[in-house]
């Protein structure tokens, strides 16, 4: 399952800090999809590059980012505190989205959001910051009610909440959040899948949701 970082290292300046980003960008892509990493996860989760590889197939650009620093994760793997300080993922993120409107090959590219665990709450205030830029939102096994009712009624990007049927507490606090959410939106509950989608198929029935949800909102 585990995806080999693929396409080229480039570095995103986020205020004072710079965070390091795995950028492919596949010959004809229309649109980029920018990953939002969740708890205690960095750019090499296998789970999120994995659905990355299926989304470079189905011609879409991708890059996987960190929203902390090394420094910072370290203090994180000890505190866990930085994972859940989602004003700064947010600001991070949206500092990402800007720099892919400058970079040159990326500026022409429609921006989606793939937002996992915290990184949903993230993905979905970056949206709600740059309505202009972002056009489809997809999350997996996300907490979106920690981006707030006021900037979830704000959202105006087509969203796609992907949660297992085995995740209950998640299920729920998704559904509380899909109805203040007055954008296009959907909820997609996998049968037979936990909260890491690790059961045999789970991930790839992820990754074939979000490819579609791409395709047809930004791509």
């Amino acid at each position: 399952m585990a995806e080999q970082p693929a396409g080229q290292l480039v570095q995103v300046q986020a205020g004072p800090v710079t965070l390091d980003g795995d950028l492919a960008v596949p010959e004809g892509a229309r649109a980029i999809v920018l990953f939002a990493h969740g708890s205690g996860s960095s750019r090499l989760s296998p789970r999120n590059r994995h659905v990355a590889g299926v989304l470079r197939s189905a011609g879409l650009a991708t890059l996987l980012t960190d929203l902390l620093t090394r420094e910072e994760e370290e203090i994180d793997t000890r505190t866990a505190r930085l994972r859940f300080d989602i004003p700064l993922l947010a600001r991070r993120l949206v500092a990402v989205v800007d720099w892919l409107r400058r970079a040159p090959s990326t500026a022409s590219l429609r921006v989606g959001l793939f937002g996992a665990s915290t990184g949903a709450a993230a993905a979905l205030i970056a949206s709600a910051e740059r309505p202009a830029v972002v056009g489809a939102v997809v999350s997996r096994g996300g907490r979106p009610d920690l981006a707030g009712a006021e900037v979830l009624g704000r959202v105006a990007a087509p969203t796609l909440l992907i949660v297992g049927a085995l995740d209950a507490p998640v299920v729920r606090l998704n559904e509380a959040a899909l109805e203040q959410i007055r954008a296009q939106k959907e909820l997609a509950i996998v049968p037979g899948a936990s909260h890491l989608f690790e059961e045999p198929g789970a991930l790839d029935h992820v990754a074939r949701l979000a490819a579609l949800w791409f395709t047809r909102y930004v791509a």
